[in-house]
């Protein structure tokens, strides 16, 4: 009797377990959970630049076709060392999660096909890999490094953005809370500003490199509205903002920001740049100036 009823006992446990978790709760203690690792995903995220290619076996596909899966979209090139490294990770994962998830692998600065097959069949990958056309790879920012894995969700939507080389336990992870599958993670959401596309730089209150500690939150807004509203005079074509987060290292857009920053320091009673233009009176209307260019406009070079 006293075996029956401990096993009835565990029952029950494993079954509010089972509950909880479907709930996405837990029974951890908040100390504990706060501990846990975090995976952050957009908040507000943007749909995925759809794109039409064909696999080395000259199979056509389009991003639309794995609509309803998540996809991990993989930049990557065959002579990358960190792209080969992460390679064997990524055929685990598509072997375990198959039916739920797709691989995408889109080769880069890499127009021997040839070299490709041979790399594919040498590492025995397992999902599509197809050469990446020069409006693909603006549409998704230009990609300024390798590997770089867009993780995209179930309704066809960038949630996160990976550069360089992870471990596949997070990409894992990831997968598994967006298929809403138990996870020990605590998962945090974010807004996109300049991260995933370059298009939100204008959201940033910070850009790497450029140091606005020393202005006050009216000059730090100025400072910020010069930097989203002038182009960047590296070759880029990209705004001093959208430069600095693509490109931390050029020291054009870096130079300049700073010089921009000292500026607006030294004017005191700047006031905040007016968040609409004032409208030009009749007598005096002009064309209006052309729009900042987006990353799928202007190629890195």
């Amino acid at each position: 009797m006293k075996r029956l009823l401990y096993l009835l006992g565990r029952f029950r446990y494993a079954l509010v377990i089972c509950v909880l978790t479907a709930l996405g709760l837990s029974l951890l203690p908040l100390e504990s959970r706060s501990q846990l690792p975090v995976i952050r995903f957009v908040r507000d995220p943007d749909p995925a630049p759809n794109f039409k290619a064909k696999d080395l076996n000259g199979n056509e596909f389009s991003l639309e076709t794995y609509k309803g899966k998540v996809v991990l979209l993989n930049f990557w090139a065959t002579w990358c060392g960190p792209c080969r490294a992460e390679i064997q990770g990524l055929i685990e994962l598509q072997n375990q999660y198959k039916d739920r998830m797709q691989i995408i692998g889109m080769v880069v600065d890499e127009d021997d096909e040839n070299n490709v097959r041979a790399v594919v069949k040498e590492e025995g990958i397992n999902y599509p890999v197809a050469l990446t056309a020069s409006p693909v790879r603006m549409a998704y920012g230009g990609i300024a490094a390798l590997p770089t894995l867009f993780v995209i969700n179930a309704d066809g939507k960038v949630v996160q953005k990976h550069v360089g080389l992870y471990n596949p336990a997070l990409y894992e992870t990831e997968v598994r809370a967006l298929l809403d599958l138990p996870v020990t993670a605590r998962i945090e959401t974010f807004e996109d500003t300049g991260e995933i596309f370059l298009k939100h730089a204008d959201r940033a209150t910070m850009l790497p490199g450029v140091n606005t500690t020393g202005l006050t939150p009216e000059q730090r807004t100025v400072a910020l509205h010069k930097l989203n509203a002038e182009s960047c005079d590296c070759g880029c074509k990209y705004t001093l903002a959208q430069c600095r987060i693509y490109d931390p290292a050029c020291h054009v857009s870096k130079d300049r920001a700073a010089e921009i920053i000292k500026e607006v320091s030294a004017k005191p009673e700047t006031a905040a740049a007016p968040t609409t233009a004032p409208a030009p009176a009749p007598s005096a209307a002009r064309e209006a100036p052309s729009p900042s260019p987006t990353p799928a406009e202007a190629p890195k070079p």
